[in-house]
């Protein structure tokens, strides 16, 4: 065989069985993400409490993995505010920013205020039938006091309103801004009555939505998300140690 068809016959099999597949991520960044995925929903979800510690050996341990791609999650964490990493002292599950609150709620509220009008507007009856199979979910939930699946059903409601909208990436967005709103809202969960309630306010949004009637569909939006700004100063008095020093 000449050089030349030899060069040819290693080439064609560079791409099977010498070059890394394409698109395929290193297995360190692949370990790393889903570290990150999962540490982050015990934090929003509050499994993990504020002031907890974080321990990356431990955490290296239960995944099988080194310490880097555990570091690597963590400082994505700590850029988010979810972790607070103290190099001489250790890393802890930061305290939920009591001044952050407000702000980040009433950018949620001006969003899914418009992502409710133009539900109303725009809403199938096959779409109404699924967001209405949603609160039912809702209620099942609350009757069997699943603050979990309560939960992640409130999250597909209004995940749902922005697809109804026809703006999906509204909602990939208000998630990004509500990190902290989120661990807030876990601790009025448990309130006796507040899943009830909660029901009760996304009843007339669905409502709206179903009549095809843009402008009370955003003020029942609106209503509904008002409600976690009123909550905050009880919730503080009662999870004191959760909350960071506004001072």
């Amino acid at each position: 065989m000449s050089a030349r068809s030899t060069r040819k016959a290693q080439a064609a099999l560079t791409p099977a069985a010498i070059s890394p597949r394409r698109g395929k991520p290193p297995q360190r960044a692949t370990a790393s993400s889903r570290i990150y995925s999962e540490l982050r929903g015990e934090l929003v979800s509050m499994r993990r409490r504020p002031g907890d510690v974080i321990s990356e050996a431990d955490i290296a341990l239960n995944y099988g993995v080194s310490r880097t791609p555990v570091r690597e999650a963590i400082l994505k964490l700590s850029d988010e505010g979810l972790l607070d990493v103290f190099p001489q002292s250790g890393i802890f599950v930061s305290r939920i920013p009591l001044a952050a609150l407000p702000e980040a709620i009433i950018i949620r509220k001006a969003l899914e205020e418009t992502t409710a009008r133009l539900a109303a507007e725009r809403a199938t009856a096959s779409q109404i039938l699924q967001l209405r199979s949603i609160v039912e979910r809702q209620r099942e939930a609350d009757e069997a006091g699943d603050r979990v699946a309560f939960h992640q059903a409130d999250e597909l409601f209004h995940a749902t309103v922005a697809d109804v909208a026809r703006h999906p990436g509204i909602w990939t967005l208000i998630q990004h801004v509500k990190v902290h709103v989120d661990r807030y809202r876990q601790l009025t969960l448990p309130v006796a009555g507040r899943m009830t309630q909660v029901i009760a306010e996304h009843e007339p949004i669905l409502a709206a939505i179903e009549a095809h009637d843009p402008q009370r569909a955003g003020i029942a939006m609106e209503r509904h998300l008002d409600r976690l700004l009123s909550d905050i100063s009880e919730t503080q008095h009662t999870n004191p140690e959760f909350f960071a020093s506004t001072d």
